[in-house]
């Protein structure tokens, strides 16, 4: 089965690899908390960084018992306009093993999502976590230590970086409960826990997107 081109903010197939860093969001059905997610990066990338220099930057998602073809669910998108960032055209797919090959990041919302990414091979386990993972240890690594953006290979070479400084860490800062790592699905919730989730979700995502842009949130 041929896997569909990424929904990045750049195609893939126009960059040479070496000037794209591909961020790949994973949850069950990819209707809901990674459509959240990878929209949410994307509006707080092209939000801090301009569009211009957000084009190494891909993002995209995936489900591992992913609604093929689906739109994202409704009040997922209402959470997506909460926060000023666009739901229009999202379309659900099932995680492939291109997807898994082609990403540089891959964040799940769950520990079990991360244990099927990393089941599938292709050397993902240094570059898979859960979103709330990878935000614990994106804030024990010195911003300082890692590429100027404004250098050459800008943010593609610092989110890279960011990816290995972050995995050589796994090991010495644990979660401080099994609880801690995870996003609950709000699948057929109301819309006042999607909203409690797509808080939590931006909240996660804030110092991961500041530690690979190296531009903080506006005040």
């Amino acid at each position: 089965m041929t896997a569909p081109e990424g929904r990045g903010i750049a195609e893939h197939r126009e960059k040479k690899p070496e000037a794209t860093f591909r961020i790949l969001h994973v949850s069950t059905g990819n209707v809901c908390r990674s459509p959240i997610t990878e929209r949410l990066t994307r509006h707080a990338l092209a939000h801090r960084l301009g569009s211009a220099r957000t084009s190494g930057l891909i993002v995209e998602s995936a489900g591992t018992w992913g609604h093929e073809g689906a739109p994202m669910e409704a009040h997922a998108a209402t959470v997506l306009t909460d926060f000023g960032a666009d739901p229009a055209g999202f379309i659900g797919r099932e995680l492939l093993d291109e997807h898994v090959i082609r990403a540089d990041l891959v964040l799940t919302a769950t520990r079990d999502h991360r244990a099927q990414v990393i089941s599938m091979g292709h050397s993902a386990g240094l570059r898979t976590f859960t979103l709330k993972e990878f935000t614990r240890l994106v804030r024990a690594i010195d911003p300082a230590t890692l590429p100027d953006p404004e250098e050459a290979g800008g943010v593609v070479e610092r989110a890279r970086a960011l990816v290995q400084a972050a995995a050589a860490l796994r090991g010495w800062l644990l979660a401080p409960s099994e609880e801690a790592d995870e996003v609950h699905d709000p699948y057929g919730a109301p819309i006042t826990f999607f909203r409690s989730i797509g808080d939590e979700i931006n909240q996660a995502l804030d110092p991961v997107v500041t530690a690979l842009t190296g531009v903080p949130a506006p005040a």
